[in-house]
């Protein structure tokens, strides 16, 4: 798995291929029980946030939202129904507006993917 400066410069070297195909390309793969592949887009996009400067962790700015609150990483449903993520979480992965995520039900959980990738077909 490409880190740092290497993951940056093939990232930038492929260009614009896919998502799935550049997650591929840089080594964030992983086998599945039935010999199937398994692309680890989390651990790709942590990644490079990580190389970009973005950490994740307990210090620095990536932690702090708007007005300097610190992001605590859960969500409330609430009273309409609706789950929230927010700005600041979305901003943390360079999201746009427009991009599509497919949404998979498991239990007592909710995992967005993005819409296309090879990980949605499972």
């Amino acid at each position: 798995m490409l880190t740092g400066s290497d993951l940056l410069t093939k990232v930038k070297e492929l260009g614009d291929v896919s998502k799935s195909d550049l997650v591929r390309a840089c080594g964030y793969v992983s086998n599945k029980k039935d010999g199937g592949e398994r692309l680890n887009f989390t651990a790709f996009y942590e990644a490079l946030l990580e190389a970009k400067g973005v950490s994740l962790g307990a210090t620095g700015v990536a932690g702090i939202g708007k007005g300097g609150r610190k992001l605590s990483y859960v969500a409330t449903v609430q009273g309409n129904g609706n789950l929230l993520i927010g700005k600041a979480y979305t901003a943390l992965l360079d999201l746009k507006a427009g991009d599509e995520f497919e949404i998979k039900l498991g239990r007592k959980q909710i995992r967005l993917v993005p819409a296309g990738s090879e990980d949605s077909d499972d």
